[in-house]
Formats: C-alpha cells, sequence, structure tokens
C-alpha cells in the first residue's frame, strides 16, 4: 500500500549487515486460502474483544461487516466517504486508513478510526495553498437500535493533524494492554524528510515539537487542554518543555501497519517504509527514537545525498531495526520488495509458527502485482531472521499486499488488491495458513 519515495516513492537498495539484522534467509511454504472478496482496497479487519463478528475498512471510506459465518454484509456499518478527500485512482496513500474499539466497546459502542479529509487550517493561507490534507482520528457510537450500523450523528473528533503532502500518512490505530490509544505519524510526506512542511534541520522525524514521524499515546477517556483527549502522566515527554507529551516515541518516516503482540510481553512491532536503500521493521518501546532521518534502516543517512550513506554518524541513543532487507528498484539482486507492509505475531493453531512475526512487502514491482510475504524469528541469541515465504497456491501471482489482519485466535489474514488504487470492489483478504 504504502509506495512512498519520490514522487510515488520506489526505493534503491544496499545490502549492509548489523548486529541483529539479517537478509532472507529460507523459504517457508504456505498458501493464501480466500476468506472474504469484493471490498475495496481493505487496508485494515479488526475484531473486538468477545465479539464473533470482523470489521473491515475500505480505503475509499466504507467499514463492512464479515459475521460469524465468514459472510460480508451488504450494508455498511459505517460509510463517511463524503468525509474522505478525493483519491487519485492510479495510486494513493490517502483514505480510511485505521479502525479499532474502545476496550469496553461491549458496554459503551465506541469505537475509533482514522482518516484523510480536507484541509482545516483557519485562515493559514500558507498551508491554505501548500498543504494536502488533514489526518483524523474520529469517535463512533453503534447505533442503539442496531449493533450492525454506527450512528453516523456520534462521530466526535479526537486528534487531527494537518498533513503537508498526500504521502507518509501512518494512522494505524489501536489501544494497547495499558487502555491507551496508539497512533501511528508518518513523516508529512515527499522524500528524505524534506521540503515543505518538514523541518529544514533535522527533519519531522526528529522534532520533538510536531507529531508527524511519532508513535503518539493518548487517553481518550479524558478531555484535558482543550482537546478531546488527556495525555498519560507517564508518557516518556511528559514535562519536557521541547517536546510533545503525546508522543510515545520518534523517528519513523511512514510506519505503515503496526500491531501489538497479542501473548509475551505486547510488544510494539511497526513495520517502516524508508527512503531509498532499506525497509525496516521495529520493535518500539517507551521513549524509542528509532532513527529517520538521522538513519536509514538502521544505516546513517544524509538527507542531502540519500543513496550515499556516510560510513560513520552520532548514532546515540537510535535503536536499530531488527529486520531490514533490500528494496527492488535499483538492486534487483538479492531483494526483497519496494514498500513493506507490517502485520502479525502469529499465535493461532499451528504450533511451529507461534511467535513468529508474518509481515510483508506491497510488491516486487510498481507495474505488475507481485505481493510478498515473510516470516520474522527471533533467534536464542535474540537477533532476528527473515523467511521468505512461498505461496504455493498461486503460481506467483499474488497481489499486491496492502496490509495484514489477526482474528481473535491469532490467525493471520494478508488483505490484498489487484490494482495498484482504490477502485471498486475487486479484491479479495485471505487466510494465511501452512502449505502441507
Amino acid at each position: 500500500m504504502s509506495i512512498s519515495k519520490p514522487l510515488l516513492g520506489l526505493a534503491l537498495t544496499t545490502g549492509i549487515a548489523a548486529s541483529g539484522i539479517t537478509a532472507a534467509n529460507a523459504e517457508m511454504n504456505i498458501k493464501l486460502e480466500p476468506y472474504v472478496t469484493a471490498v475495496n482496497a481493505p487496508l485494515a479487519m479488526v475484531q473486538p474483544a468477545g465479539d464473533d463478528r470482523k470489521f473491515v475498512i475500505e480505503q475509499h471510506g466504507r467499514i463492512k461487516i464479515i459475521d460469524k459465518d465468514g459472510k460480508l454484509l451488504p450494508t455498511p456499518f459505517l460509510d463517511i466517504r463524503n468525509k474522505i478527500v478525493p483519491l487519485f485512482h492510479d495510486f494513493d496513500e490517502r483514505g480510511l486508513l485505521g479502525l479499532t474499539f474502545h476496550p469496553d466497546f461491549a458496554n459503551n459502542g465506541k469505537f475509533y478510526v482514522a482518516y484523510s479529509t480536507q484541509l482545516n487550517v483557519q485562515g493559514d493561507l500558507g498551508k491554505m495553498f501548500w498543504w494536502d490534507h488533514n489526518n483524523t482520528v474520529a469517535e463512533y457510537t453503534v447505533s442503539a437500535d442496531d449493533p450492525n450500523v454506527a450512528n453516523i450523528s456520534s462521530g466526535r473528533i479526537i486528534t487531527e493533524m494537518d498533513w503537508p503532502q498526500f504521502n507518509h500518512n501512518g494512522h494505524w490505530i489501536d489501544f494497547g494492554k495499558d487502555g491507551m490509544l496508539y497512533i501511528s505519524s508518518g513523516d508529512g510526506g515527499y522524500a528524505n524528510d524534506w521540503g515543505i512542511g518538514h523541518n529544514v534541520t533535522e527533519g519531522n522525524g526528529q522534532d520533538m515539537s510536531v507529531l508527524l514521524g511519532k508513535i503518539l499515546r493518548i487517553d481518550v477517556n479524558k478531555s484535558e487542554g482543550g482537546k478531546n483527549y488527556g495525555i498519560p502522566a507517564d508518557n516518556p515527554f511528559v514535562g519536557n518543555s521541547d517536546a510533545r507529551g503525546e508522543i510515545f516515541a520518534y523517528g519513523l518516516r511512514n510506519p505503515w501497519r503496526c500491531s501489538f503482540d497479542m501473548k509475551g510481553a505486547n510488544e510494539l512491532f511497526c513495520a517502516d517504509v524508508q527512503q531509498n536503500s532499506f525497509e525496516e521493521v521495529d520493535i518500539i518501546a517507551k521513549g524509542d527514537n528509532l532513527g529517520w532521518r538521522k538513519t536509514e534502516g538502521g544505516r546513517c543517512f544524509d538527507y542531502q545525498k540519500p543513496d550515499n550513506h556516510p560510513a560513520t554518524c552520532d548514532k546515540t541513543g537510535i535503536v536499530d531495526p531488527i529486520i531490514t532487507y533490500k528494496n527492488c528498484s535499483a538492486q534487483p539482486n538479492g531483494c526483497a520488495g519496494i514498500s513493506i507492509t507490517g502485520g502479525y505475531v502469529y499465535r493461532g493453531a499451528h504450533a511451529a509458527w507461534d511467535g513468529k512475526y508474518i509481515f510483508g512487502d506491497w510488491s516486487k514491482s510498481f507495474g505488475a502485482m507481485d505481493g510478498q510475504i515473510f516470516f520474522g524469528s527471533k533467534g536464542a541469541d535474540g537477533d532476528w531472521e527473515m523467511e521468505v515465504a512461498k505461496v504455493t497456491n498461486m503460481d506467483g501471482n499474488i497481489p499486491y499486499i496492502l496490509a495484514f489482519a489477526q482474528d481473535s485466535a491469532g490467525e493471520v489474514y494478508a488483505l490484498t488488491s489487484i490494482t495498484t488504487g482504490p477502485n471498486g470492489t475487486l479484491d479479495t483478504i485471505y487466510k494465511v495458513v501452512p502449505a502441507n
């Protein structure tokens, strides 16, 4: 989904070994078992706790319900297409981007969506003429009369962020085990974390005075300072006058799909689309600096010479990714894709996969479907290895990988498209299963 290099964002690659970072070194046989079809660019599928339904977001602005029997219901749960900024049909990174349900959804009926809408610049002429859109997180409640329909009039804005470019939006959202809402935020778009809407000196990823290029953590059960949310007192930068209190972690470029491990330490995994050389997977903890734009894929980065990585740089305090791989745009030998897509730690019925991180890449080519699925495994030494999944039932014709999903049983699904843009209702969700 997230092609984020200039202008549509194709990437270059080189391979550099680093501690805890490994390239693809094995192959695993899997099948993609059709689960639901006839959806529009599915970017998330979420199953609320204790609920037998699954909710699918379509990029153009609708949420559909899959019932307990796996049937896609014809009536949308929520339709906010009128709020979505007009999308490019050939390729776009805006739209309805995120969905999550309140931890007490069964009782209060509250859920949250993240979407791209028209700018709300309130007289700022610079933004009015040069910035692209607004990314919003809003709260809705379920209709009192029908549990399969949302109350459209219940919408309440939680956060709003002005966005300089059409891309690098991020805006995965989910609640942690702590009851706080986490929001992924890209650096604002274009290339090299530079240009209109970017901090020229250090980039938005390292600028602690802005919310772009970050993981945010907020309390939706409070309203403080004129906002419809509160800032948790234990956020890492609370009390720091040089940083926004909402920030949980920083140094991100375009975190395209994050997830919490549903077991173990509930670690937060994010796939962060990089600039011209690497793609990366991060495990993100409180206060972490993931490096962008000081580093790219764990390597030193010069935003003025993005293809030439300096041999040394000050990486003090920067947390390296757990996995990186080469991008196919410029170096086809040994590459793995052109834009990473984050997934989930498998916790389902297939014991051999338990604890493996299933993720992927949009495609190995922009012009032809060649989606990729990978398995990340943590070794006894703490380092991660990456295995390429061979899809045995598709003869190599794997659709574009937009996103992944996980049900309450820990099974993982691939959300795919057969077009590069949000067009029609042509797309399919597959369950990822062993080939034998």
